[in-house]
This record gives structure tokens, C-alpha cells and sequence, in this order.
């Protein structure tokens, strides 16, 4: 096969004699963002990679999308989701948007090393985005090479898998390609791709990025497509730009609150990261929790503590008075009512994303809301959550062990005592636990059934993501990610001899600083 060789913007890029060819892959594209026409994106190709190779593709999200791949081999597969190959009916483009990053606006973003090949629907009716990550420069990359680096991309696999599984708005990871080529980062890494699918990839920024520029029309037609495409059920609404604030509050809030329900840590909750779907995007220096602290940071970049744990809340409400700024022109010609209308939606933000919150967390510890008042319930997860930060108890592993406990105190308890320093101030949580417990009216097994529901045993811990990444880097196995990925696929299932996938990194292992990876 021959290999070519081409300079663009002072890069060397190599691809091989495959580039332009289509592989049978059946993708049912109905693409209506393309006609929104260039202002919302720039047209892109993807470019060629060297040696393509496919690490994971996966057939049960493909099934449900209709994508059908029956007879294609893993070579065309991987022609396909680098980027070497199109799938016939996508339409290549960069998506053009603005945004807030760690609180300054950049008023020019925009998809600068992903490509959007097109809109499919389901058999349902539902309409999902599909998009290549790392697959190389666009209109807007600022000068970078576009491409992704081989960890970040089994990084956001496994995670965005995970979070999918644990019942928790997210994009899905369609498919994950090695390059073959090299990325220039802090050292020399191989790269890849990663196919990323969406109930929709417009984020705040994208309203911002036409805000920004007065383009009122702009706007309002962006506003018009998210409603038919995401909350149709808006169309005929007496105020339908203001039941779309609305509806984005709710989605945002009941989010956030499942993220913080698992001990996760989206790491850059940026306007241009915020989607406006309610999903959970863009998987950089995420983590989620071991040793619990409310302030816990593992972005590299968060240097600050803008989006700690416990402040990504605060900063969902943040975002959503930036995503409100730029509709104010929708929701009435006077400004001072516009503002007044938006702000009594916001102001439910707070209510909403509290009683969620409780929800999950009652449901995480056998509550439920007719057998205890908010107040008393609340006070007793935040005491839960105070003794965890005071002793740095592993997030995950209280709950887990919290599931397992009998209403009466047993041998069982000292499985939880030991994730705490200070065991007492633990003991001392459990009796208030156990008194509340007697006003439920489920049994023992009942309750430990539903808590097991909602706890996971596995979650995809940070030092396992890096054994996995070390490994296929370093050694090119990707066994390590396989199995890894197979365990987080039931992560509320106690997995035989998977026991090692359950417990936190031994201190060697620690892995304090997650990157970016642009």
C-alpha cells in the first residue's frame, strides 16, 4: 500500500493509499445541523493517519443506533473510525463555538481536533451526533495539531463507558483506533482517535459564540434546532425559548447531582463544556474520587480549585446564567423583563438540584423520604460526608460497605470501620444511621438490595485507568483496558476474582494529577 507524504502548516503528515475510499458501514445519517449553514461550523476533512489500527469498536451502542457492520473486517473498521475512510451520507465539519475557560471568555473556540460526520437517527425517532476525536487540524485548532494522544482516548472509553452504565447522562465511545503516528505533547506519544456519540454536541458556548457577536437571528435559529432536536416537546410552548432555559436548568441540575452521587470530578466544567443536552462531555482530567475531601482537584490545570468537588454545583448554576445571557434577547424586547423572567428560572436551579441530591443520596444510604424529614436526612449525609473528608475514606468503598451492613450492628461493621482513621467518629455516625433505620419499613435484605442499586462495587478508579494507558503506550497491550472495560460494565455486581478492581491505588499508585491531554 502506498504512502504519501504532504506539508501542511509546517507539519509533516504521512498517510497511506487508502484515504478517500468508503467502507460498508451502514450509518443512518439524517443530517439536519449541516443545513444550518457555515456561520454555525467550517467545513473539515479528516486527515489521514499511517497505520491504523482498531482497539475497541463497540457493537452494543452500534446496535442501538442501527449502525450495521455485519462482515467488515477490523482493518475497514479501522479505516473508518480514524478517519482514512468516510461512512457514505457524512457530511465533515467543525463546529464552531465560544466559551468560558476557568472563568475568562475566549470568544473564539470551536471543535479544534474534532470532526462532526453527521446527525443519525433511530429507528425511534431519537437523533444522535456522531464525531471523530483526534482526527486532526480544523478552521479552529489555534495553531495545535488536532490529533489526540493514545491515553486520553482510552481514557474517555473507559470512563464515558462507565458513566453510561452507572446510569448517568453521557456521550458513549462508538470506537477507539490506534494511529500509528506520533503526537507531540510533553514527550512523544502515540496517538489515536476516539468516535464520540451525542444526544447532541451544541454546548453554552455555542449560544455564546453568536451572543458575543450581536447575531440575535443566530441565535434564536440555534435555539430553534436544539428545541426541535433535543425538547420537541417544547415546540408548541407559549414561551418556548424560555421553557428551553428552563428545561436546561433541570437536566443540568439532576446531573450534577448524579455526578456528585458517584464522587465524580468533571475537572473543567467550562461553558464550551457544558452540554446542551444535560449529558455529561468532553472526558479530559476527570476522576472520580478515592480518599474522599470535599475540595478534592485532580485537573493539572485547575490550579485554583474552581471546579473542586464540592463547588461543581455553584459552577452548573454559573454556567447556566451564561447560557441565559445569551437568550435574553428571545425572552422579551424589554431587557429589565427579559432578565427578570430569566432569573426567576434560575432561581429554581438551587431547589432543584438539592432535591436531587437528596434523592440519590437517601437512596445511596436505604432512606426513603416518607420515614424522615429533608432536614433531618440532609443533616445526617452531610455528617456522613464530613467523617469521610475528616479521615480521607474512600468514596466508593463507604457506600459499598455501607450496603452491606445489617440494621443491627454485626461482624460486618468492621469492614467500614477500617476505611476510617478515627473509627469512633465513624461508630459514632453509624448509631444515628441505625436509628433512623428503624422508621423504614423494608427489610434488612430489601434495603441492602436497593442501596446495592445504586452503590457500585466498581468505578473507574484512577490508578487502574493509568495501568491501563501505561500498558498499552508502553507496551502495546491493550489487555489491561479490555479487562478493565469488562469489569466497569457491571459495575453494581460483585465480579469473581475481579476482587483487586474494588480497592483504592496502594500509595505507590496514587494518581493525584489527571491532564487534559491537548
Amino acid at each position: 500500500m502506498p504512502v504519501f507524504a504532504e506539508r501542511w502548516l509546517g507539519y509533516t503528515v504521512a498517510w497511506s493509499g487508502t484515504v478517500g475510499k468508503q467502507v460498508v458501514v451502514h450509518i443512518p445519517f439524517d443530517n439536519h445541523f449541516a443545513r444550518l449553514g457555515e456561520p454555525f461550523f467550517a467545513k473539515a476533512q479528516p486527515m489521514p493517519v499511517t497505520r491504523p489500527t482498531l482497539i475497541k469498536f463497540n457493537v452494543e451502542l452500534a446496535r442501538e443506533l442501527g449502525i450495521s457492520a455485519d462482515g467488515v473486517g477490523d482493518a475497514e473498521l479501522a479505516d473508518l473510525f480514524s478517519g482514512n475512510a468516510l461512512p457514505a451520507g457524512a457530511e465533515p465539519l467543525a463546529m464552531a463555538y465560544a466559551g468560558h475557560q476557568f472563568g475568562q471568555f475566549v470568544p473564539q473556540l470551536g471543535d479544534g481536533r474534532a470532526i462532526w460526520l453527521g446527525e443519525l437517527r433511530t429507528a425511534d425517532g431519537a437523533r444522535f451526533d456522531v464525531q471523530l476525536k483526534g482526527s486532526g487540524r480544523t478552521a479552529y485548532s489555534r495553531g495545535g495539531d488536532g490529533r489526540a494522544a493514545l491515553g486520553p482516548v482510552l481514557r474517555e472509553y473507559l470512563v464515558s463507558e462507565a458513566m453510561h452504565k452507572l446510569g448517568v447522562p453521557t456521550t458513549r465511545a462508538l470506537a477507539a483506533v490506534a494511529t500509528g503516528d506520533v503526537v507531540a505533547r510533553e514527550r512523544p506519544l502515540p496517538g489515536g482517535v476516539i468516535t464520540r456519540v451525542a444526544g447532541s454536541f451544541i454546548r453554552v458556548g455555542t449560544f455564546q459564540y453568536f451572543a458575543v457577536r450581536g447575531d440575535v437571528a443566530a441565535v434564536k435559529k440555534l435555539a430553534d434546532y436544539v428545541i426541535a432536536r433535543n425538547y420537541p416537546e417544547l415546540a408548541d410552548a407559549e414561551q418556548p425559548y424560555v421553557s428551553l432555559l428552563a428545561a436546561v436548568i433541570a437536566r443540568q441540575a439532576r446531573l450534577i447531582a448524579q455526578w456528585m452521587q458517584f464522587g465524580f470530578i468533571h475537572g473543567v466544567m467550562n461553558t464550551d463544556n457544558m452540554s446542551i443536552a444535560g449529558e455529561t462531555i468532553d472526558y479530559g482530567p476527570c476522576a472520580f474520587m478515592d480518599a474522599y475531601a470535599h475540595q478534592r482537584v485532580f485537573s493539572s490545570i485547575d490550579h485554583y480549585g474552581r471546579y473542586a468537588y464540592n463547588s461543581q454545583p455553584g459552577i452548573g448554576l454559573w454556567n447556566l446564567i451564561r447560557l441565559a445571557e445569551t437568550l435574553l434577547p428571545l425572552f422579551a424586547d424589554d431587557t429589565d423583563q427579559a432578565v427578570k423572567i430569566a432569573e426567576q428560572h434560575l432561581e429554581t436551579y438551587k431547589d432543584q438540584y438539592e432535591a436531587a441530591w437528596l434523592a440519590r443520596m437517601r437512596a445511596k444510604l436505604g432512606l426513603t423520604a416518607g420515614a424522615g424529614s429533608d432536614e433531618e436526612d440532609r443533616a445526617l449525609v452531610a455528617a456522613l460526608l464530613d467523617i469521610m473528608d475528616a479521615n480521607e475514606a474512600d468514596f466508593a468503598l463507604t457506600f459499598y460497605q455501607l450496603s452491606r451492613l445489617a440494621a443491627q450492628a454485626g461482624a460486618r461493621d468492621q469492614d467500614a470501620q477500617v476505611l476510617f482513621a478515627q473509627p469512633a467518629q465513624f461508630d459514632d455516625w453509624l448509631g444515628k444511621w441505625r436509628e433512623r433505620l428503624k422508621r423504614e419499613s423494608q427489610s434488612d435484605a430489601a434495603r441492602q438490595a436497593s442501596m446495592q442499586a445504586i452503590n457500585p462495587v466498581y468505578i473507574p478508579r484512577n490508578h487502574q485507568i493509568e495501568a491501563a494507558i501505561r500498558a498499552a503506550e508502553d507496551r502495546g497491550d491493550y489487555s489491561v483496558f479490555y479487562e478493565l472495560h469488562a469489569v466497569l460494565q457491571k459495575p453494581f455486581v460483585e465480579q469473581a476474582g475481579k476482587e483487586r478492581y474494588r480497592l483504592p491505588p496502594e500509595p505507590e499508585e496514587v494518581v493525584s494529577k489527571t491532564f487534559c491531554g491537548t
